[in-house]
């Protein structure tokens, strides 16, 4: 038997998303006895304590808090659209959307699915979270996040996966490099030069997989989380780099200009996908955005 309600669940919800009993109550027009009244109810039906309690500084949810967020969002968002349901709205597709994205890829393809997706639903309010690749799939584990737009790069079986596109990786230089001469550079040529290595979780991984799977390994110059700086450092002629998203312009920020060149040696593709929670039924706003993703030709 359901011991409680869902004003309670949505209660807990506020008070997780907002780490404060005290922002939560603000943010739902209610009172702060309301809100923690709701969360004490919920750990004694549940026999478990939700939050840990931090004087002056709020509030994080325990390991069963996580778990019972994750669930509480999106039993929240379908019991709205029951209630669209029962008003004859049902395929009014409103609310909010919780969208993360990887760090280094979403400028290259994000804003114009966001475009396409907010003229076709204005009522649904989309918050934007950048990362890494393991702060994203964390956060979709947990429930914080809806979906994320990232690479297939070391995703679990708990996260479901939507393909959008395929991205080769590109041998990238300086214009006068001599190598740019060149229709097609060779992994082994690359290693060869000083090499800026973009330094982000899985994709240095990734980078360095594509030189060990031909013999090879790059003598790494200069190591940075920025692909701007990458794009940078090689425009000045400090190294080469390999890299899979190619903005239109093949010149740095400064205006220094960058060639852009196909490999020699085949290499495997990295997969642009939009994940989420595999444990959760998508809502009808998550799977609007998919629906959407799918018709952007990236």
């Amino acid at each position: 038997m359901i011991q409680y309600t869902l004003k309670q669940l949505a209660y807990f919800a506020g008070a997780a998303e907002r780490g404060s009993v005290t922002r939560a109550a603000q943010a739902l027009h209610v009172s702060q006895p309301s809100i923690s009244t709701a969360i004490a109810h919920l750990e004694r039906v549940l026999a478990t304590p939700l939050f840990l309690r931090h004087h002056a500084q709020g509030l994080s949810l325990t390991p069963a808090g996580r778990r019972l967020f994750a669930e509480a969002r999106g039993l929240l968002a379908h019991a709205e659209e029951v209630a669209l349901d029962a008003a004859g709205r049902g395929e009014h597709v409103r609310g909010e959307l919780q969208l993360g994205y990887f760090v280094t890829l979403a400028p290259y393809c994000l804003p114009q699915l966001l475009a396409r997706f907010t003229e076709r639903y204005p009522e649904v309010s989309v918050r934007l979270h950048e990362g890494d690749m393991e702060s994203l799939g964390r956060a979709l584990v947990l429930g914080t996040l809806d979906l994320a737009l990232v690479y297939d790069l070391a995703l679990g079986p708990e996260l479901a996966r939507t393909p959008l596109a395929e991205l080769a990786p590109y041998a990238l230089l300086p214009a006068g490099h001599a190598l740019a001469r060149k229709k097609r550079v060779s992994l082994g040529a690359l290693a060869k030069a000083p090499f800026i290595l973009l330094d982000l979780p899985h994709s240095r991984e990734y980078f360095r997989s594509v030189f060990l799977a031909n013999g090879l390994e790059p003598e790494v110059r200069y190591a940075t989380p920025s692909l701007e700086m990458v794009r940078g450092l090689v425009a000045r002629g400090l190294g080469v780099s390999l890299l899979n998203v190619r903005p239109a312009g093949d010149r740095a920020y400064d205006g220094s200009a960058l060639a852009c060149r196909p490999l020699v040696e085949a290499a495997p593709a990295l997969r642009i996908v939009l994940v989420r929670p595999a444990q959760l039924r998508p809502t009808r706003t998550v799977e609007a955005l998919i629906a959407c993703a799918r018709e952007v030709r990236l």
